[in-house]
Formats: structure tokens, C-alpha cells, sequence
């Protein structure tokens, strides 16, 4: 389908939604424009110039992308949640009983995530799980990998419970960070007028800004799930014993050392 044609669908699907009581020719005289260009608009005859979408996006306080880019007749409207800065919207998946889904972003997957996050069809393939303590709240969940998200090992998947405003970011708690290029984990130091400080949980990691350009969504850490076993440590092998011995012989040596 083009862009012309789901600016067409979207526009009249709106129309008779939103304002049921209203015709072609209110509707034109509230964008101020004729009623015949509007028709021609809602049938894909012609292309509104930039002014008159900028119009028809404010009246229906729908972004211009989702205005262009999204059959907006999938989808219930007052399911979704607007990201930051109007840019498009996300949308909450429930069960039958109502029970919000959470959505798990799939390893082989995460990069496709960074380029269809904000497209619904993309996020309603995704596989689904629901947790009876996470009920109010928007909730996904972001798989682990490498170094990004310590003190998660590979195959965790961190939840996230999603932050509409900047202005809700509470500081000093950790939160996963979408980002133009990467998902990261990091505690947050402060808010500033165009970017946030973000500190790791390591020390030896220094702080580092976040331009708000660069920041595609914001996930409050709720909690993690991870399909694997936990690797138990025997600390009655002899190895782990020696290893031990061996740890706390060179704690005392050091310690000496620094004495004297």
C-alpha cells in the first residue's frame, strides 16, 4: 500500500471515528481549505501540501509518521500510549482477561527492534508473556547480551516498565535506554536541558551523556526472567576450595604489605 493511500484510509478512518457528526465540508472548513480538496484527499487523488498535514495532524493529535506509515484501522487508538515528542505511538497488548502483555524483544531480533520499534506490526509478532505482579504499567521485555546490561549474563531478558516523560525519570534508578544504535542499562546520574548522565553500576566505568535526540525510549527497570538454569557452584569441590585458600592467602599478603 502507498503512503498516499494510507494517508487516504487513515484520514477518512478518522473522520468517521473520531468526528461521526461531522461531513467532508466541516471538516474542510475547520483546515481551512475547500471541501473538494479535502475529498480529493480522502481518496487519494491528490497529496495534501505540508501546512494542510501539519493541520490535519493537530486536529487529531496523531503524529504525521503514524498519519503516513500505519493503517491506523488495526488498531484501537485508546490502547495506545504516545512516545516522546508525538514521534508515533506504542501499542498495549492485553490478554483475554484484560492483563497487559509483556512483549519480548527476541535476540536474533534486537536490531530489527531498533529499526521497527515504533511500527505496531512488528511489535505485535513478537512473543508475549504475562507476570501477575507487573499489572499497571506498560512492560517489555530486553534480552541481555555481552557487556551492555551487567550484572546480567546472556540469556536474561530484562523487563522494563516503559517511561512516557522525561520529566518522570527518577535519579539514582536504573533504566534500559533505547537508543538510536543500542539497548543500555545504566543507572541515572542526572537530567540535563539536552541530554542525561548515565552512570554503570562498575566503577571503573566513567559517566557519560545521552543526547534526548539520541534517546528513542525510556524502560524503569521492574525486574528480569531468564529461561536457564542457574549454574550452581559447588563450594565443596576441591578446586573451588584451593581456589579460595588461594584467594584469601594473597587478601592477607596484601594487606601486610600495605601495613608495612
Amino acid at each position: 500500500m502507498s503512503t498516499l493511500s494510507i494517508l487516504a484510509d487513515n484520514i477518512r478512518y478518522l473522520r468517521l471515528k473520531q468526528a461521526p457528526n461531522l461531513s467532508q465540508e466541516k471538516i474542510a472548513e475547520k483546515l481551512m481549505i475547500s471541501r473538494d480538496s479535502y475529498a480529493k484527499y480522502e481518496t487519494a487523488k491528490y497529496t495534501p501540501p505540508l501546512d494542510v498535514l501539519l493541520a490535519i495532524s493537530r486536529y487529531y493529535h496523531i503524529s504525521t509518521d503514524l498519519l503516513l506509515t500505519v493503517d491506523l484501522r488495526k488498531y484501537k487508538l485508546e490502547e495506545m500510549l504516545n512516545l516522546p515528542d508525538n514521534r508515533i505511538l506504542l501499542p498495549i497488548k492485553t490478554d483475554s482477561l484484560g492483563e497487559n502483555k509483556i512483549e519480548i524483544v527476541p535476540y536474533k531480533a534486537k536490531m530489527g527492534y531498533l529499526k521497527g520499534y515504533a511500527d505496531p506490526e512488528y511489535i505485535e509478532g513478537l512473543q508475549t508473556m504475562s507476570l501477575p505482579f507487573l499489572r499497571n504499567g506498560k512492560y517489555r521485555a530486553f534480552p541481555a547480551e555481552g557487556d551492555s546490561m551487567p550484572p546480567y549474563k546472556d540469556g536474561t531478558y530484562v523487563i522494563g516498565e516503559y517511561v512516557e516523560r522525561i520529566s518522570d525519570i527518577k535519579l539514582g534508578k536504573v533504566y534500559l535506554l533505547i537508543t538510536r544504535t543500542d539497548f543500555i542499562f545504566k543507572r541515572i546520574e542526572s537530567v540535563n536541558k539536552n541530554s542525561i548522565t548515565v552512570k554503570s553500576n562498575e566503577s571503573f566505568y566513567e559517566n557519560y551523556e545521552i543526547p534526548f535526540s539520541d534517546l528513542w525510549e525510556i524502560w524503569q527497570h521492574a525486574g528480569s526472567y531468564s529461561p536457564q538454569e542457574l549454574e550452581i557452584i559447588d563450594f565443596a569441590s576441591e578446586d573451588v576450595k584451593s581456589m579460595l585458600l588461594r584467594l584469601m592467602q594473597e587478601i592477607k599478603e596484601l594487606k601486610a604489605a600495605i601495613k608495612n
